[in-house]
């Protein structure tokens, strides 16, 4: 049976590690407690109150106060030694002084131009007042933040030059100790003197810290390094659920200031109206982006930008997401059920195990999509879809039904749309005998009741290659399959006309079967089976009862948007690169990999090929100097090459190999 520490007194208690499974926590006062790695599916902690207990509160404030109190004395040293350059004549003096002048510019620097981070350690004793006052008001609001940054203004507080220096590097580490003790080196042998022009210009710049602080608590991403800080600073001690399962657990309406969700398990947990989500501590988990959390918490998603998003295990039950764009994201796992998502873009949105259930997809465009036999459609509602993104020439492409006059009736859809996994594909290429594949799929069958063997598919390939695709139970051996139809198609490839005329005398199964065969390999589309009539349907594979067993182009759309789903997520995995104008090997694939999906010049298949290679460069990626990860990436460049070889010169996808293959190829150490 599970807990119930419903509305109970639980500050600082310890959960660590324990199972607490389905247990009840709402309207709980949970400040302060431990959770870490806790079992806590599909717990309730609708209305609680997490974060810092009160002492622990008024001891970070106090630790705040004073490294607001060292960073005013910092600033007052600083601003002094600049107004003094023009007061003395001493070669010595004017060295340091003007030293301190360059650093202040540098930091000053690194204020408004954030990409320039590097300077930050020459110059991060001077950042702590941005960082006390952004933690001042996560933990106590305006009051605490004010009464920081008036503190630090002031330059009260002052303490000594080695609690100064041992601060410093405790929060930045040994740059910050060389900086910090320099100013304090310097601030020991001019502070006696006067200084008027030094304090106003450390109260400016008091002032121009506290705008700074008060813009990362808000939200700017330039200065989302301070905020990072401060709210990692105001989580010690509160309440952790760190390393904790959180699958379907509830947070409607909790307040989650100073919270700690590192490395936790957050599929399908619910954050309906939570309240101070966004000064949780979020680790890598998807809380991190700020219009996530805000979609999390309102439930409104319209209009907004996911690209690439990763967004795996997700809750969005009942979400506004109409005309929002999923494009690349990975929505593996998330729970969409009744969600809007009319005319929303989910062009190679990952949707593996995803619940649609009851979700309006009515418009939507679903190019390249990546659904599978996990993913629940029962109940979608949607009366037509586009099977590719729209463009000015063409707004509705690819439309279905494909006349505009009709739509899809209740429950249609989801017959219409999903895709057959368990097939048996029996590829023919070279002098294909429709009459020998209708006797040997015939023979087949009837070997084999078990399988269960029914066409669903047939697909032109090239002038003189087919693609017989049948639906087979989950539990056949497929392989054995395979190697038993060939193995009697081609023996029946070796008889003549006659003889297998003599086989099939009476037998109507296989003379339609044959004519079937012979029409499809004289027309352009996929072609399915519905009873005995056959259909051409502008690249869509649909059996009697409408099931898609395909979706668009000359390879289906379930495999192509898969396997460009596969690669965003492992190009996702990579790290960033570290400076904006020398992109790494995440930014090349990435590149590389929009280059291919692009092409007008490559086929379907070989676009496939193609993506499969980028996707072994990404995961060689995680360690690209390993000697067996550069075999990889050796191997994946060269069969790219070899891939775009047979293109036009002036095709872009050609252009941009040339470009980024050389550039992948030297950061893994290739040459």
């Amino acid at each position: 049976m599970a807990l119930d520490f419903s509305g109970q007194n639980l500050r600082g208690r310890n959960f660590k590690g324990q199972d607490l499974a389905g247990a009840n926590f709402s309207y709980a006062d949970i400040r302060g407690a431990n959770f870490t790695n806790a079992n806590l599916t599909g717990a309730n902690f609708s209305h609680t109150k997490a974060g810092l207990q009160r002492r622990w509160a008024i001891f970070l404030v106090f630790v705040l106060w004073l490294l607001s109190g060292l960073s005013g004395l910092i600033w007052f040293v600083n601003s002094y030694l600049v107004s003094e350059i023009f007061n003395t004549s001493s070669l010595g003096y004017q060295i340091g002084r003007w030293t301190t002048l360059i650093l202040l510019v540098a930091f000053l620097l690194v204020i408004i131009r954030p990409i320039v981070r590097v300077a930050v350690f020459v110059v991060v004793a001077t950042f702590t007042i941005a960082v006390a006052g952004a933690v001042g008001f996560a933990i106590g609001g305006a009051a605490a933040g004010s009464g920081v940054f008036a503190v630090a203004g002031a330059g009260t507080f002052a303490v000594a030059v080695a609690l100064i220096v041992a601060a410093a590097f405790a929060v930045a580490g040994f740059e910050a100790l060389i900086i910090a003790g320099a100013f304090a080196v310097a601030g020991a042998f001019t502070f006696a003197r006067y200084g008027i022009l030094a304090i106003a210009v450390a109260f400016a710049v008091g002032l121009f810290s506290i705008y700074i602080g008060w813009l990362a608590m808000k939200g700017d991403e330039k200065y989302s390094s301070v905020c990072n800080i401060a709210i990692a600073f105001a989580a010690t001690g509160g309440t952790s659920f760190r390393g904790a399962n959180l699958t379907n657990a509830d947070f409607t309406q909790a307040t989650l200031k100073s919270t700690d969700f590192r490395k936790t398990i957050l599929i399908c947990s619910r954050w309906h109206q939570a309240k101070m989500l966004d000064r949780v501590r979020p680790g890598s988990t998807y809380l991190q982006n700020s219009q996530v959390r805000q979609l999390l918490v309102t439930g409104q998603g319209q209009d907004k930008n996911f690209y690439r998003e990763y967004l795996r295990g997700i809750n969005l039950k009942k979400a506004n997401l109409a005309d929002a764009s999923f494009i690349g994201a990975d929505l593996s796992e998330a729970n969409l059920q009744d969600a809007d998502l009319s005319r929303a873009k989910l062009k190679q949105t990952q949707l593996d195990g995803t619940d649609l259930t009851g979700a309006n997809l009515t418009g939507a465009y679903i190019e390249d999509w990546g659904i599978t036999n996990t993913t629940k459609l029962h109940g979608v509602r949607c009366e037509y879809i586009f099977m590719r993104l729209p463009t000015k020439e063409d707004p509705d492409p690819l439309r279905k039904p494909d006349n505009k006059q009709e739509v899809f009736a209740d429950g249609d859809f989801a017959d219409f749309i999903k895709p057959i996994f368990d097939t048996l594909d029996l590829y023919h290429n070279q002098g294909v005998d429709p009459r020998a594949i209708a006797i040997a799929f015939k023979n087949l069958a009837e070997n084999h009741p078990e399988a269960q063997l029914e066409i669903v598919a047939m697909e032109k390939r090239g002038d003189d290659k087919i693609l017989l695709r049948a639906k087979t139970a989950a539990s056949s051996d497929k392989s054995q399959l395979n190697a038993e139809y060939f193995d009697d198609y081609n023996k029946l490839k070796a008889l003549s006309q006659s003889q297998q005329l003599l086989l099939i005398e009476k037998d109507s199964y296989v003379s339609d079967l044959k004519n079937m065969l012979t029409t499809a390999l004289g027309q352009p589309k996929f072609y399915t089976q519905g009873d005995t009539n056959m259909a051409d349907i502008s690249g869509i594979n649909i059996e009697g009862s409408s099931n898609v067993s395909g979706i668009a182009g000359n390879n289906s759309i379930a495999n192509l948007g898969t396997i460009s789903g596969n690669v965003s997520i492992a190009l996702n995995q990579l790290p960033d690169a570290t400076d904006a104008e020398k992109p790494g090997i995440k930014e090349l694939l990435s590149q590389l990999q929009d280059a291919i999906i692009q092409s007008t010049y490559l086929p379907e298949e070989e676009k496939t090929e193609a993506l499969e290679q980028v996707k072994a460069l990404a995961e060689a990626g995680k360690n690209p100097q390993e000697s067996t990860k550069q075999k990889t990436a050796k191997t994946a460049i060269t069969m790219l090459k070899g891939i775009f070889t047979g293109l036009p010169a002036v095709a872009t996808l050609v252009e941009a190999g040339n470009k980024l293959l050389p550039a992948i190829a030297k950061l893994f150490g290739l040459g």
